[in-house]
This record gives structure tokens, sequence and C-alpha cells, in this order.
């Protein structure tokens, strides 16, 4: 049963047969209006308000099924309960496949008043759950927008509060006489700077789980490069860098592994008449990544004492961790190649 509120539009030819319908569909608490052809329907359609058709096959004017599918194609359109009084089971499927909800046979006994009001229902609740649906997944999509607005927002000030902090190291840096003292606080903002300039992409991103890398490490190197320059030094940057997406969190590792490297080879791979050095990042698989940093200076096997403090092979040793692998020196004639090999998206899952 009903409140009484729901309206329901029956088109059909017959006013006997449709008064009789109204009459039963009173006592199930409907308040069914009467439409005898296709015009009056429309008519009736457009002044709204109504919460389910039923709509019989057999008109006047000819079949229903071409006023089914106007019907359907409304917009907000109401259930549509088609009734026939053919057994063909043709009419039916046909109906169906035109976006009726339902249909009844039309008989001469008792079960069709029963069957019709049964069907009425049941295209009731169903379009009831489709209209939850639809908000459930319109609520989802709002809400999902919302915190990507929210984690834009949160990686725009992580970002800018990193710069900040690396601004003010900066400031440091030239407040000190120490050498030492400047080239430890040049190393932590060069750590900073590559863990900023993730957050900065992240918030021009549409995608926050994964970036870029290769535009990541570009913008990376160039500031490094800047930098570097900005010392007096005389060592060129070349990169190789393959449009790769990598998972945040994994670029961050990267993006440290980089900083370092590369500082390490424009501080200790030459002399005074300066080098080249180069990053490479590309694909080896489709699943996993390589990244190298070459140089043709004095050499390095990772082997011996390192030199200045140690922090930055301590950290590389813990980032590569972070990537699940290890940094590996390949052994060269002449300068020093660092290569590091992992999976973009973690580690495969054994199977």
């Amino acid at each position: 049963m009903t409140d009484g509120s729901l309206r329901v539009l029956y088109v059909e030819d017959d006013p006997i047969l449709a008064r009789l319908v109204q009459k039963v569909f009173h006592r199930y608490g409907y308040d069914l209006l009467h439409a005898e052809d296709v015009e009056e329907g429309r008519a009736m359609l457009a002044d709204g308000d109504l919460d389910v058709v039923v709509l019989d096959h057999f008109l006047k004017s000819g079949t229903g099924l071409s006023f089914l599918k106007e019907i359907v194609g409304m917009p907000g359109a109401a259930p549509v309960v088609y009734v026939t009084g053919s057994n063909e089971a043709q009419v039916a499927i046909e109906a169906l496949k035109a976006g009726a909800a339902d249909y009844v046979v039309k008989t001469v006994g008792d079960e069709f008043m029963p069957l019709l009001a049964s069907a009425v229902g049941q295209a009731l609740e169903t379009a009831a759950l489709k209209r939850a649906k639809l908000q459930a997944d319109l609520e989802i999509k709002q809400a999902k927008e919302r915190a990507e607005v929210l984690l834009a927002e949160v990686n725009h000030r992580v970002g800018n509060s990193l710069a900040l902090a690396a601004a003010l190291i900066r400031l440091q840096i030239s407040g000190t006489a120490d050498e030492t003292v400047k080239a430890a606080l040049a190393e932590t903002q060069a750590r900073i700077t590559a863990i900023a300039g993730i957050h900065r992409r992240l918030y021009t991103s549409e995608d926050v789980r994964n970036v870029d890398a290769a535009a990541y490490l570009n913008t990376l190197l160039s500031e490094l490069d800047a930098s570097m320059r900005g010392e007096g030094t005389r060592v060129r940057l070349a990169r190789r860098l393959e449009p790769l997406s990598v998972p945040t969190d994994r670029a961050v590792s990267l993006g440290v592994i980089v900083t370092e490297l590369v500082t390490n080879a424009f501080k200790y791979a030459y002399d005074v008449e300066g080098g080249e050095v180069c990053v490479t990042f590309s694909s080896l698989d489709g699943e996993s990544a390589l990244l190298a940093v070459e140089d043709d200076g004095v050499g390095w096997n990772g082997q011996g004492t390192v030199k200045g403090t140690g922090l930055g092979t301590k950290i590389i040793g813990a980032m590569a961790m972070n990537l699940g692998t290890t940094l590996d020196y390949v052994p060269r004639r002449v300068g020093t190649r660092a290569e590091l090999r992992f999976f973009l998206a973690g580690a495969p899952k054994p199977s």
C-alpha cells in the first residue's frame, strides 16, 4: 500500500476498463489519471508530477511502442509498465528492450488487476532504488572532488612550507663563514628542495597518487644545476629521462637519491677543469625502471672511505630500501656509474 500521493498515468483507449482499473487502484492507494490516446498522454506527461506510466500496447493510433520510446527518452522519465493483450512473447521483449520497467499481459480473468498493481509497485520500488543509487553516486563523486581539492591545498601548503624552510637554510648559509657548515646546510637544503618539488607537482596534477618522474626529475635537476653553478662549479649536467608514471611515495625516494648522487658527482667527480654528469631514467620492461648517474671523473666503486660525512651514503641506502632495492656501482675504466633498478609500482606479489 502507498500513502495516496503516488500518481499513475494510464494510457488506454478503453474508458470502461480504465474506470475499473481506477477504482481498483484507488483501493491500493494510487491516484490514477486516464488518457485515451497518445496526444492526451503526452500533454499529461508535460504537466509533470507523475510517478509511473501504465501504457497499453494496442491504441487507436497504433501500438504504444513508439510512445514508450518517447517516454523513456524524457529527462527524469517515470517508469513505464507495458500492458499487452497479446500472448506473444516478442511484444514483451520489444517493450523491455525499448525501456519498459515491466510488462503485464491483459486477461479477462480476475488476476489482471492484482498483477498490474503489483507491477506498478515493483516499478516504483525499482525507480526509487535507481534514484537512490544516482544520488549516492553523486554524493560519492562530490566527496571525491572535495577530497581532491583539499589534498591539492595540503600539497600546496606543504610545498610552500618546505620552500620556506629551504629559504631559511639558504639565509643561514649566507650568514656563516665555516665552509663545513655551509656544505652541510647546502646538502640539507637540496634534500628539502627535492621533497618540496614532489608537493609542487602534486598541487598542479590531476592524479595525486602518481607523478610523471621525467617531468619531476627534470625540474629537480634544473634546480640542482642552477644551485651548483651558483657556487662556481664548472660541471655540466646532461639528462636522458623517459616519461614514466611513478607512485608519489616512490617518487620522493627517487628524488632524494638523485639529489645525493648528483650533488656528490658535482662535488667530487672532477677537479677545477670540470666535466659532465649524466642522469638517465628509463623503463626496463614496463614494470621496472633504471636510474643511472654517471661521470668521467676520478672514479668511485662504492668501496673504501667515503668523502664528506657519509650521511649522504646512509640516506641513499635508506631511500633505496624504501624502493625495495640497492644502489650498485658498475665497474668502469674511467669515472663512476651508479645504477638503481626498481619496480615502478612496488615489488610484484608472488604468484
